[in-house]
């Protein structure tokens, strides 16, 4: 009854239960996934300092140390209800139910694909998918490929594939609809381009970048882009391009572009087809959480952090005793981000527990989480501070 419950193997949960385990508290982990490492597993790019920042390397040293302290880990182990009776929390998977006072929740983030004429064809799959392939089991998704989506994730992910000696075609934007609107939008990507502008290995494109600055200089920026994208990483970035259907008769063999306007609007007569064996839809990130909307906690659509996020503090905390968030089911962040929130989670919990004895370690960990964000070197929501200053005032709103 004393154990600690944990949902998700990934750099949130994996921080929060060595915090928890080092402190002699018995702590049980269950991740759906066959390898601990959540999103981490795919991640692998340079810092500023030179250094490469390896997934697969981190989340072996956070499972590992999590094993040294002693936590239990369920692997290939699918979560399906959680709920809340008297003091305890039911945690119901496909091999067990467990009984506890305290759950943290750090289910992590899904994406959010779009159809596109052509999307069912054989080679068609997320930008994640081939993260995953590529990073993670090391199997070529494809010898010649186009990503649909324009994005920091999509752009970071381009890189990694150029990286396994995989040619990108070029990663080019969705034609208009209903539910791609933004994503269509050239003024709204090169928006969000711009904050990975820093990894281009061309120093035109990262001084230019520090140019955009205003609407103005946007606007100026997409009306004179060339048609057939600027490169980085010797892929074109394509932000007057949008791809209108993806084409094959048994497997995809290419895809259908057209040139759009600055408001992205299909140019009839423009159509133009790309050879190309595999195709990435690369729709963004949202927070994972409908587990924590069975218990019946509000939740609020942040844009800045991704989508609708479940109500919380910055100590993790929900509005439901002994139930706790870490990671992107909070919003959209990076891994060091999300491995600052678990510990922040874990000492919550200690805190609860055992009041005042982990003053110091707690509000340091708190600092480290924003230290984290500050120092990002990808954000994927340009605003997330505001997200953030949202949720704090939600929170304000519903304490009161």
């Amino acid at each position: 009854m004393n154990k600690i419950i944990i949902i998700g193997a990934g750099p949130a949960g994996l921080s929060a239960a060595i915090i928890l385990a080092n402190q002699k508290k018995e702590v049980i982990v269950i991740d759906e996934y066959l390898e601990a490492g959540g999103r981490l597993l795919g991640q692998l790019y340079q810092e500023p300092n030179g250094n490469w920042w390896n997934g697969i390397k981190e989340s072996k040293k956070l499972y590992d140390n999590a094993l040294q302290a002693g936590v239990d880990i369920h692997l290939n182990e699918s979560v399906y209800d959680l709920e809340k009776e008297d003091d305890n929390w039911y945690t119901y998977t496909d091999k067990n139910i467990y009984i506890s006072t305290n759950v943290i929740v750090a289910t992590g983030a899904s994406e959010k694909p779009f159809t596109i004429p052509g999307w069912t064809l054989p080679g068609v799959m997320s930008v994640g998918a081939a993260q995953v392939m590529t990073n993670v089991h090391r199997v070529k998704p494809g010898n010649k490929g186009v990503i649909i989506g324009v994005d920091v994730l999509s752009s970071v992910i381009a890189m990694e594939l150029k990286m396994a000696n995989i040619n990108v075609e070029g990663i080019a934007l969705p034609a208009k609809t209903k539910i791609t609107t933004n994503r269509s939008n050239p003024l709204y990507v090169m928006d969000s381009l711009l904050h990975v502008s820093h990894m281009a290995p061309s120093k035109f494109i990262q001084y230019g970048s520090k140019l955009m600055k205003n609407d103005w200089m946007k606007n100026m920026g997409i009306r004179f882009f060339p048609k057939k994208g600027a490169t980085m990483w010797s892929i074109p970035i394509m932000l007057r391009k949008a791809v209108i259907e993806i084409y094959g008769d048994e497997v995809v063999e290419g895809v259908k572009l057209a040139t759009v306007t600055k408001e992205g609007e299909t140019i009839s007569g423009t159509e133009e087809n790309i050879e190309a064996d595999f195709v990435c839809i690369a729709g963004g990130l949202s927070p994972l959480a409908e587990l924590v909307a069975l218990t019946g906690i509000p939740f609020y659509h942040i844009p800045e952090l991704g989508g609708h996020v479940p109500l919380h503090n910055d100590e993790m905390k929900t509005n439901l005793e002994g139930l706790y968030v870490a990671g992107n089911i909070t919003g959209i962040e990076g891994a060091k981000v999300a491995i600052a929130q678990g510990q922040v989670a874990g000492y919550s919990v200690l805190q609860q527990l055992h009041p005042n004895q982990f003053n110091l370690d707690f509000q340091e960990s708190k600092k480290r989480v924003k230290a984290e964000r500050k120092n990002a070197y990808i954000q994927f929501h340009p605003n997330i501070g505001n997200g953030k200053q949202k949720m704090k005032q939600h929170w304000f709103n519903a304490s009161n």
